[in-house]
C-alpha cells in the first residue's frame, strides 16, 4: 500500500501552493521524516524545487497522459517514505473536457486514486468570511476526494485572520494555519512559470527560510495526523515503456535547455541508456560518441544572442546531424530552426537544421495537452506511433516549411497547427513528450 500522504492543492493557480509544498517538505524532513514529493500534471520546473527540499526525486503524475500502469510505477517510488506530499496544478478539479489515459488531468484524479486527503491553500487577500463560501464547495464536489482542511495564505492582519477563521468554522472546515504576506518566501516567476531551481541564486537558504516560515505558522502535527493513504498497488507492475531515443544520448542541459520531465530521464536510464549532458550556452557540441542528440525545451529566447554566437555548438550540431539523429522539443526545436526573433524584434541565426522561424516579438500563448500520430520517425519512435505530451510557449511561427512530423490534436481532438517538422535526420516538436499513447 502507499504511504500516507497529502495533496497540496488550491482553488486556482497562483495561491502559494509551491511555497507551502516546499516549506512542508523541508520542515517534515527536518523532523527526521522521509518525504516523497510528486507533482500532479505536466510541470518540469516544480519537481526540481521538490527534490531540493525533500532530498528525493520528484516525479510527475499525469492522469491525462499516463496510463494506469505508468502512474502505479511512479507511485511505487514512494516505497520507504514516511510521508508523501503531492503538489497539484491549477485548481483541484481543473482538467480537460475529454478524458485521457487515466482521467482528465485534474489533481483530483490523483487524490482519488491514492486516497491522499487534500489541503487547500487559499489566497484570502481581498476577502475574509467569503473565502469560506468558496472553500465550502470543495468537500463533496467529487466522490472519493477528501478535503482535510485549509491553509489561509496572504493574511493581512490578525483581524483579517480572525474573520477568515470565523467563516471557516461556520462552514465546518478545519484551518491548519494562517500565513502572513511574505515576499521573501515566494518563488520568483517568469512567463512559463517559476524561475528554475538551478537559476535561484540562494536556493538552500530560501528553502530553509520557507520551512521555518511554514513551521512557525502551520500546525505540522495536525497536518501529519491528517495524512492518509491506502490507494495504489503494494508492488507496481512494470511501467508503460518509454523507449530511450538511443543508447548514448547527448542531452543539452543549461539555463536555455532544461525542460525535461524527470520520469523521462529516469525511464531512459532504467532501459540502460547513457546520458551525456552538454551546454550549448558554453559553446559545447554534442559528444562525438553519442548516437543521438536531444535538445529539450527551456528559454532559448532569453539567450538567443549567445546561441547565435556559439559557433562550436552550431557547427558541431550540424556535423552531428549528418550521420545521426537530432531531435528538439519546443525551445530545442526553435534552436534547431533557421532563426529566432526575440522580444525586441531582433532576428538571431539558429542552427539551421530545419527551416523553422519563430518570433517572440508578438507574444501568443500556446498551452495544452497534445496527442500526436507520427507521420515520420523520431528517435526511439517509428512512424505511426501515437504519443501524448504537453505544449506551453509564447512564440509565433513565422515559417515552418519542412515536412510535418505528426498529425497533432489537442485534448478535445481538434487539430493544431504546431505539427513539428522533419528534414533528413533532424526532427522537432512543440510539445514535450510525456508518454506513449495506448
Amino acid at each position: 500500500m502507499l504511504p500516507r500522504g497529502l495533496m497540496i492543492s488550491a482553488p486556482a493557480s497562483g495561491t502559494g501552493k509551491t511555497t507551502v509544498m516546499l516549506g512542508l517538505a523541508r520542515a517534515f524532513r527536518d523532523r527526521g521524516l522521509t518525504v516523497q514529493p510528486f507533482k500532479s500534471g505536466p510541470d518540469y520546473i516544480d519537481p526540481a524545487f521538490h527534490g531540493a527540499a525533500s532530498g528525493r526525486i520528484s516525479l510527475n503524475l499525469d492522469s491525462w497522459a499516463m496510463p494506469p500502469d505508468m502512474l502505479d510505477a511512479h507511485l511505487a517510488r514512494a516505497g520507504g517514505a514516511d510521508l508523501v506530499l503531492a503538489e497539484g496544478s491549477m485548481g483541484l478539479f481543473d482538467g480537460v473536457a475529454q478524458p485521457g489515459e487515466s482521467g482528465n488531468g485534474a489533481s483530483a484524479d490523483i487524490a482519488r486514486r491514492t486516497g491522499w486527503p487534500v489541503v487547500l491553500v487559499l489566497d484570502i487577500s481581498g476577502q475574509a468570511q467569503t473565502a469560506a463560501a468558496v472553500a465550502r464547495g470543495f468537500p463533496g464536489f467529487r466522490e472519493g476526494v477528501d478535503v482535510a482542511g485549509v491553509v489561509l495564505n496572504r493574511v493581512a492582519s490578525p483581524r483579517h485572520e480572525a474573520l477568515a477563521r470565523l467563516g471557516m468554522e461556520a462552514a465546518g472546515l478545519r484551518v491548519f494555519g494562517a500565513l502572513p504576506r511574505r515576499r521573501d518566501v515566494e518563488v520568483p516567476e517568469r512567463h512559463l512559470g517559476l524561475v528554475q531551481a538551478e537559476e535561484h541564486g540562494s536556493l538552500e537558504p530560501f528553502i530553509a527560510n520557507a520551512a521555518a516560515f511554514i513551521a512557525e505558522h502551520l500546525d505540522l502535527d495536525a497536518l501529519l495526523a491528517a495524512a492518509a493513504g491506502g490507494g495504489g498497488p503494494a508492488a507496481a507492475p512494470a511501467p508503460a515503456a518509454i523507449r530511450p531515443p538511443g543508447q548514448r544520448i547527448a542531452l543539452a542541459r543549461d539555463a536555455a535547455f532544461s525542460f525535461t520531465y524527470p520520469h523521462l530521464l529516469d525511464a531512459w536510464r532504467a532501459a540502460g541508456a547513457e546520458i551525456l549532458p552538454f551546454s550549448p550556452l558554453a559553446d559545447e557540441a554534442p559528444a562525438a560518441t553519442a548516437d543521438i542528440c536531444w535538445l529539450p525545451g527551456g528559454y532559448p529566447e532569453l539567450h538567443a544572442g549567445r546561441l547565435a554566437a556559439a559557433g562550436r555548438f552550431r557547427s558541431g550540431l550540424r556535423a552531428f546531424a549528418e550521420t545521426r539523429p537530432v531531435h528538439g522539443e519546443c525551445g530545442g526545436y526553435m534552436a534547431m530552426g533557421a532563426g529566432l526573433v526575440d522580444a525586441e524584434g531582433t532576428r538571431h541565426e539558429m542552427a539551421g537544421l530545419l527551416g523553422l522561424v519563430t518570433s517572440y516579438e508578438t507574444r501568443r500563448m500556446h498551452l495544452g495537452y497534445r496527442l500526436a500520430e507520427l507521420q515520420g520517425p523520431l528517435p526511439g519512435q517509428d512512424a505511426g506511433a501515437r504519443l501524448r505530451g504537453h505544449e506551453f510557449h509564447y512564440s509565433t511561427i513565422l515559417a515552418q516549411p519542412d515536412a510535418p512530423l505528426a498529425r497533432v490534436s489537442d485534448a478535445n481532438g481538434a487539430a493544431v497547427a504546431e505539427t513539428g517538422s522533419r528534414r533528413g535526420r533532424a526532427s522537432g516538436t512543440f510539445f514535450h513528450l510525456i508518454a506513449e499513447a495506448s
